[in-house]
Order: C-alpha cells, then sequence, then structure tokens
C-alpha cells in the first residue's frame, strides 16, 4: 500500500471544497431571495383588507383528484367539483373560490445581485401557488467574485506615471541646455553675447506662450506645466547671466528683474493651482544658478530673491513641498559659504558682512514664511521645519568673527529667537499673532542654541558652569512659572552641561590632591559650587509644577541624585574657599569642613526618616537607606583620606564631630525602635 500523499488527490479535495463553498453561497442567496418575498408578501397583504372567509374545497371533501402532469407536458389543471356533481343534476355547482393573487415576480422584489437562482412567476393552479423556479447560468466573474483580489498595477503603467516622469526630465534636459547656451556657447566663443541672451530669452517666451495654450487643451495640464516651468526658469536664468557674466544689469536692478519673473512664474502656480509649476520653477533656477553665476555673493542675492518670490504663497496655499523647495538651497549655500569662510580664514572684513547679512534675511524670511503659515494653517509643521533649516546659518555666522564679534551675533539672534518663543504666552501679543506652538518651540530651541553660543564666547573655563547654570535656572523658573515642559527640557540641558564642565574643572582628583588643588580651585570654583548647589534646589520646585513628581518614585529619584550632586559641590565648595584663604592649611582645613558637612547630611537623613517612618513609610525608607550610605561614606573619608591628610587639631576636631554626630543618631535610632516595639497594635 502506497503511503505517499498523492497530489491529484489534494487537488481534487480542493476542488470539490471550492464547489461546496460555491453551492453554499448559492443557498444562502436564495434563501435571501426567500425571505425577502415573504416579507413583501405580508406588508402587501396586511395593506389589503382581509375578505370574508370562503369554504375552502379541499380534494378528500369533493372528490377532486390532482392533477396529473404527463410527461413532457404542462401540469393539468385541477377541478375541486367534478361534472358527475355539477352536470345533469339540476343543481347549481357552488361557487369557486377567490382567486389567489399571483405573487410577484422576482424583477419587484429586492434581491441579491449576481444570484445564480431567479424566481419566476407563480401563475395560480386551481387555487394552489407552486413557485417554481429555472436556473440561471452564472458569469465566470460572478462565480470568481468572492475569490477575485485586487491587482496592483504596476508604476509605469499608472496613469499620469510616465507623462510625468518624461516631463520632469524634459524640464531639466532643457534647462540644461538654456545653461549650455548662456555659459558654454560664452567660454567657446560661440556667437556673441547679445545673440545668446536674446535666443535664451525669446525661448523662454516662446515656451511660456505654447505653455498656456497646450494647458487649455483637454488632458494637457502636465505638458503646459512642464512648458511653463521650464520658461520661466530658463528666463530667470537668462537674468543670472546677464547680471553675473556679462554685468550688464546692476545687481540690485537684476535682482528686481529676476523677483519679478520668479513672482510671475508662482502667480501663474496659483492661478493653475499647481504645486508643481512653482516647484519646478524655483527648484530649476536654484539648482542651475550656480552653474551661471560666478560671484558668490550674487549667486546668494538670486537664491534668496527665490525664497522671497514664494513666500506670499504661504498665506494662501497649503504647499509644503514649495516651503523647503524655497528655503533650502538659499540656506545650504549660506551655510557652506560661512564654512568655508572660517575654515580658509579669509580676513575679507566686506565678505563676512555680506555673508552675515544674506544669513539674517534668509533667517528672517523663513521666520516670516512660518508666521504667515501658522496664522492660517495652525498644523503647518512643514513651516516651522523650513523656519528651523532658515537658521542654520545665522546660526553659524558667529565663526567667522573673533570674540566680540560673535558674542554680539549670538546674543542678538538668541534675544530675537527667545522672543518670538515666548510670545505665545503674551496674552494680547500672542492672540493677535497666533504663533502655533511648534514654531515656538522650533524657535526655544534655535535660541537656546545661540544663547549657549554667547555664554562660550563671553565666559572662560573658570566663569562658564556659572554662566550655564544662571542659563539653567532662568529656563526651569520659566519652565514652572508657564508650565512648559519644553522650557524644562531645556533648562535640564543646560543644567547636565553645567554640571559636566563643573566636574571638567574641580574633578575627583583635583579635589584630592593638594598641588592640583591649589593650581586650579579659587573662587571662581567656589561660585561655580554655589550654582549648582542652585540648580536642583529650582529643578525640584520646577518638577512639582509640571506634575513630574506625583509619583514618588519619582520624587525619590530627584532627591538622591540632588543629594549626591549637592554632596560633591559641598565638598568643592569647602576644598575651594580653604585654597581660596592662601593659609598653607586651607586644603586640610576644607577637606575636615566636607568630612563634617557629610555627617551632617548623613545625621539630618536618618532623623527626618525616623521622624516620618509613620507617616510616610516609603519615603522615610528611602532616607533612612541613604542617611546609613552617606554614613558610610563620610566614615571611609574619615578614615581613608583625613586620616592620612589632616594632622593635628584638624584631625582631631574631624573625628570628635563625627563621633558626638554617630553617637546621636545612635541614641535616637535605637529609641525611636524601641518605642516602636512596645507600641500596642490596636484592631
Amino acid at each position: 500500500m502506497n503511503l505517499a500523499i498523492d497530489p491529484r488527490l489534494i487537488a481534487r479535495l480542493s476542488t470539490e471544497f471550492t464547489s461546496l463553498s460555491e453551492h453554499l453561497n448559492v443557498l444562502g442567496r436564495d434563501l435571501e431571495t426567500l425571505r425577502c418575498q415573504v416579507v413583501a408578501e405580508n406588508a402587501r397583504t396586511a395593506q389589503q383588507p382581509t375578505p370574508p372567509p370562503a369554504p375552502v374545497a379541499t380534494p378528500e371533501a369533493t372528490g377532486a383528484t390532482m392533477p396529473t402532469v404527463p410527461s413532457g407536458g404542462a401540469p393539468t389543471a385541477w377541478n375541486p367539483f367534478p361534472a358527475a356533481q355539477t352536470a345533469g343534476t339540476g343543481q347549481n355547482p357552488p361557487p369557486a373560490p377567490a382567486p389567489v393573487p399571483p405573487v410577484p415576480t422576482a424583477a419587484a422584489q429586492p434581491q441579491a445581485t449576481g444570484g445564480p437562482w431567479q424566481a419566476q412567476p407563480v401563475a395560480p393552479v386551481g387555487g394552489w401557488r407552486q413557485p417554481t423556479y429555472q436556473p440561471t447560468p452564472r458569469l465566470p466573474q460572478q462565480r470568481n467574485r468572492a475569490y477575485a483580489r485586487p491587482i496592483r498595477t504596476p508604476w509605469w503603467q499608472r496613469e499620469g506615471i510616465i507623462s510625468r516622469v518624461l516631463a520632469v526630465a524634459g524640464v531639466a534636459v532643457t534647462l540644461i541646455g538654456v545653461v549650455m547656451l548662456l555659459v558654454l556657447a560664452a567660454q567657446a566663443g560661440f556667437f556673441g553675447p547679445v545673440p545668446r541672451v536674446v535666443a535664451g530669452a525669446l525661448f523662454s517666451g516662446a515656451l511660456v506662450a505654447i505653455a498656456t495654450r497646450v494647458a487649455a487643451k483637454a488632458g494637457g495640464k502636465v505638458g503646459g506645466i512642464a512648458l511653463a516651468a521650464t520658461g520661466i526658469a530658463g528666463g530667470y536664468l537668462d537674468v543670472v547671466a546677464v547680471t553675473s557674466i556679462y554685468h550688464w544689469l546692476n545687481p540690485v536692478v537684476g535682482f528686481v528683474v529676476a523677483l519679478g519673473i520668479a513672482a510671475g512664474g508662482v502667480a501663474l502656480a496659483m492661478r493653475w493651482g499647481s504645486q508643481a509649476l512653482a516647484v519646478l520653477v524655483v527648484l530649476g533656477a536654484a539648482l542651475l544658478a550656480p552653474f551661471v553665476s560666478t560671484e558668490l555673493v550674487v549667486l546668494l542675492g538670486f537664491l534668496i530673491v527665490l525664497q522671497i518670490a514664494a513666500l506670499p504663497v504661504q498665506s494662501v496655499r497649503d504647499w509644503p513641498v514649495l516651503h523647503l523647495v524655497r528655503t533650502l538651497p538659499a540656506a545650504l549655500t549660506t551655510l557652506l559659504a560661512v564654512a568655508a569662510t572660517a575654515l580658509t580664514g579669509d580676513d575679507t572684513s566686506v565678505l563676512r558682512i555680506e555673508l552675515l547679512a544674506a544669513a539674517s534675511v534668509i533667517a528672517v524670511a523663513g521666520l516670516a514664511g512660518a508666521v504667515l503659515a501658522g496664522r492660517q494653517r495652525a498644523g503647518d509643521v512643514t513651516a516651522s521645519l523650513s523656519f528651523a533649516a532658515a537658521t542654520l546659518p545665522l546660526l553659524a555666522a558667529p565663526v567667522m568673527f573673533d570674540r566680540t564679534g560673535s558674542i554680539l551675533v549670538s546674543a542678538s539672534f538668541a534675544a530675537v529667537l527667545l522672543v518670538t518663543a515666548a510670545l505665545p504666552w503674551i496674552p494680547k501679543l500672542g492672540g493677535a499673532l497666533r504663533i502655533p506652538g511648534h514654531l515656538a518651540v522650533v524657535s526655544g530651541l534655535a535660541g537656546a542654541f545661540a544663547l549657549l553660543e554667547a555664554c562660550l564666547g563671553i565666559s572662560r573655563v573658570q566663569t562658564l558652569p556659572v554662566a550655564l547654570s544662571v542659563v539653567a535656572m532662568g529656563f526651569l523658573a520659566v519652565a514652572g512659572q508657564q508650565r512648559s515642559r519644553v522650557a524644562g527640557a531645556l533648562g535640564a540641558a543646560y543644567g547636565v552641561l553645567a554640571g559636566m564642565t563643573f566636574c571638567y574643572r574641580a574633578d575627583p582628583g583635583t579635589l584630592a590632591g593638594r598641588t592640583e588643588a591649589e593650581a586650579h580651585l579659587g573662587i571662581s570654583t567656589a561660585l561655580s559650587a554655589l550654582m549648582i548647589l542652585a540648580v536642583p534646589a529650582v529643578a525640584g520646585w520646577c518638577a512639582r509644577r509640571l506634575g513630574l513628581l506625583d509619583r514618588e518614585s519619582n520624587a525619590t529619584v530627584l532627591s538622591v541624585f540632588a543629594g549626591l550632586v549637592g554632596l560633591y559641590a559641598v565638598t568643592t565648595l569647602t576644598v575651594s574657599l580653604g585654597v581660596a584663604t592662601g593659609n598653607p592649611d586651607g586644603f586640610r582645613a576644607g577637606h575636615g569642613i566636607a568630612t563634617v558637612v557629610w555627617m551632617a547630611t548623613a545625621t539630618g537623613a536618618l532623623l527626618y526618616g525616623l521622624r516620618s517612618l509613620s507617616r510616610t513609610p516609603q519615603r522615610a525608607k528611602v532616607a533612612l537607606a541613604a542617611g546609613l550610605l552617606v554614613t558610610a561614606a563620610a566614615l571611609a573619608k574619615l578614615f581613608l583620606f583625613d586620616l592620612a591628610t589632616l594632622d593635628g587639631l584638624l584631625r582631631a576636631g574631624a573625628f570628635l564631630v563625627v563621633g558626638v554626630l554617630l553617637l546621636l543618631v545612635g541614641t535616637r535610632y535605637a529609641r525611636a525602635f524601641a518605642d516602636m516595639d512596645t507600641r500596642t497594635p490596636t484592631a
């Protein structure tokens, strides 16, 4: 016996199951048709008056026989009154029963479309209604409709895809040809300047004229957009060549003419309602302008003109792609120019001023566009992202200048950005300007970065933690007052930076070594330690205002972190003050005082935990654990470091104070748990 699986058997079973499912579907649709007919018949019967009951003749009562169906013929009608009883007796036959109205046809009844069986009209046969059904052949499409899956059309067969791809390729190739006519022909000496410029202008105008006629015809939108974009961008490049290569126009006049051409192209795009036309005009001119212009400043001017020409669109149309296309070319080109100027060390102050002016104009245009878009569409995030890209050149501009110039640039830009971010919090101005939240977030982030640049420029290594701590407390205070998590995150970031710079300046090796401490510690580090102590306090208040300390676990984590930061800052403070006094024993005295402060902090934590053990057990356990850990750390420092470093009275004083505090804590600890043992629990 062959036990292998027969594939023909599997195929036959699959076919049978498929046929069974089709028959079940047919049965379901027939039952639904029958239900609809019954419902319609009941509704029609309920609307008609009920006739008086009539005697019903049955075959048994009348002696009639049921009709017989001869083979191959139609059934004969049933006569409930035989001829023997009606003829020759002289009696009138009883009245015939009331005719039964015919059942409505299947066409008048709601039924499932595509069913294989359709109900036919029913003719009354001697009072009996016998519905008959005739099978209707089912088309293959209807039979397989339940199993058909949507077929995805390949992208190259979809309507309009190939035409759009060809149109974009045609725009690119034609514009490259225009550039070759304006630049390469001039380099090879073909034709003269006037024929080249005139030919480019006439060619561009002809393309725009043809585009208007093509777009007016059926199916000519794609071709009209491509032709119009090519003509307008070609005219723009022609003006760039006239201004930059041939110098026939003053740059200011060239900018004005180019602005008119670009604005006309954008206006035509708005009239046709086509974002693609505006994008192709701006993108084509922006990508090919560097190959035509020979001067960096003139090139930046023409790119900024494109950004400004498409600016009014943001208040009318929701065209997100145009926002990015009009901003990125000018912003990235200016950013690269700023980086190149800073790396090459170009001493030309005029070029730096021109780049700074270009970066400022780009940032202002980006801010204006974001505000206009936000007033009309509060959810237009693309405009805010475009503004973020527009701020990059101005954020990088301070690297071109000396310390004073960089501080002025970064501080001014930070002030503008932070004021913009704070405008929604001012009731009247916020309601009038309607600055969306995402734009305020972008402005706040960019302003925080510019403020960081100002802090780096205005402070030295010794005072940088102080500046960063002050800024961190400012952001945290604003966050707590306005309940802004974004401002709180910025304050936390500045606090982390302040802590990192503080640890870099006063690292554990510097604190432990007398020579390093006397060389690097002083009043500046003491002031930094005070600021570092203040930051966790403000952060705790801010976190409570923001609702971040509602969970006890969050409050515990923040308390532990603040305690560790505080102990390190206190140690740095005491050692720095001891070194700053100039006393030879100042370093030792500072460490002795730090040990006492550690033990005093541990004592306070233990006493607080014992006092609140019955009210807040969880918090009390954390306080007791922290107090015991700090006690162990203080004892370790006392025996491992202070015993070897301190001498004379300082060593004795440190041991005496720590010992008294240990006795105090031990006594209070024993009494607290003795009271808990003697306390009788109540029901």
